[in-house]
């Protein structure tokens, strides 16, 4: 499907790997113009040959994640129709050991992040009046685990920001939209899993905290619902599934069946987020969805 995005120009952070690159390559074969970033030169390199054999791209070493990074890259690319904000570190730390030094790294690479780009490229969509802005949040944002609560923290942070934004662009060709992401099978996935298991036998030191900026960010979730996580993570085994009410012996009169509630959908706040499990390419649907959003 053409989603007549020919000579749109696009910033993907977080770009020379896992969904920020997949996103990156999509856009590129529709004929947009991509802006990638990261921070180490070689990885840039090697992510913007994968793109630029199906369209066109600008690498722009720089490290979104820092203050000084963000006005590096604002000033190769001072203006974007598209803004997909996809830079990410992640870890599983007890909360009793996130110190403060790493509460503030996590909200300055994964909510800052997105901030400081937003806030120059937003206005300049609703006075073109044409705009994408999409956060790649994750699950985490509406279910904290509770051995990332930092990482959950900045992905609710995202969809707070992204609700904000959304509400400023009544009647305009703008939107704004986050992508709530769960596991998602990628390159970091098996590292993941493995900081996790050391984490949690207390073997060695902390986990390696995901993906720096610039290298492969957020490509792994491991958000997923509660029993999801607990099996993940050895705590429980694979239950059948368990009848909500016992049955009633034979001579006993058959008891009536609760009421149903109607189901009036999500919260408006979330309605609208997409959640996504499973490859990079399933993340880059819903994204793909989100910038075709007339």
């Amino acid at each position: 499907m053409d989603l007549k995005l020919t000579g749109k120009i696009a910033l993907v952070t977080g770009s020379t790997a896992g969904i920020g690159l997949a996103i990156a390559k999509r856009l590129a074969a529709e004929g947009v113009d991509v802006v990638i970033a990261g921070r180490s030169q070689d990885k840039l390199d090697a992510a913007a040959a994968e793109v630029a054999a199906l369209g066109t791209v600008r690498p722009v070493l720089a490290d979104p994640g820092t203050a000084e990074g963000a006005a590096t890259l604002i000033a190769a690319a001072p203006s974007v129709d598209i803004l997909v904000n996809n830079l990410g570190i992640y870890a599983a730390k007890p909360f009793v050991e996130i110190d403060d030094a790493e509460w503030h790294r996590f909200f300055e690479v994964n909510v800052l992040s997105g901030v400081r780009l937003a806030r120059h490229y937003f206005p300049r969509m609703l006075a073109q009046d044409w705009g994408r802005v999409i956060f790649i949040a994750s699950e985490s944002g509406l279910l904290p685990p509770a051995e990332m609560i930092h990482y959950g923290m900045t992905k609710t942070a995202q969809l707070s920001i992204a609700r904000g934004l959304a509400e400023q662009t009544r009647g305009t060709g703008v939107t704004v939209n986050s992508v709530l992401r769960g596991p998602t099978r990628s390159e970091g996935i098996a590292d993941f899993i493995q900081s996790v298991v050391v984490n949690k036998a207390g073997v060695g030191g902390g986990p390696r905290d995901g993906v720096l900026p610039g290298a492969a960010p957020a490509l792994a979730d491991p958000a997923v619902d509660r029993g999801g996580r607990d099996r993940l993570h050895g705590r429980l085994p694979r239950q059948p599934a368990r009848r909500r009410h016992q049955t009633a012996p034979p001579s006993a009169p058959k008891a009536a069946s609760p009421r149903r509630l109607p189901d009036y959908g999500p919260p408006r706040a979330v309605r609208r987020q997409a959640t996504v499990t499973g490859s990079t390419t399933t993340a880059v649907r819903s994204a793909r969805s989100a910038i075709s959003e007339a």
